[in-house]
């Protein structure tokens, strides 16, 4: 049986996926910058993949970030 990805991650990585920035995930979340970083590594270390690119003051979606996406769209909707 398949583990399911830390769920309140899912939130975080969309939002900060959305807006190609962890603190406005952060601030849309209301939680710190700190809090949704750890989120978002968290769901990374389960899927054993990157899904953002970390630059100094900015990010973007990795290959499988971008392909990862629509399905936590869906599952958020569906949620």
């Amino acid at each position: 049986m398949r583990r399911l990805p830390p769920l309140k991650a899912l939130p975080a990585f969309e939002l900060a996926a959305e807006s190609l920035s962890i603190s406005a995930a952060a601030q849309e979340l209301h939680l710190t910058h700190g809090a949704v970083s750890r989120q978002i590594k968290a769901l990374e270390d389960h899927l054993g993949a990157p899904l953002f690119r970390r630059f100094n003051r900015r990010i973007e979606l990795t290959a499988a970030g971008a392909a990862f996406l629509p399905h936590v769209r869906q599952a958020l909707q569906v949620l």
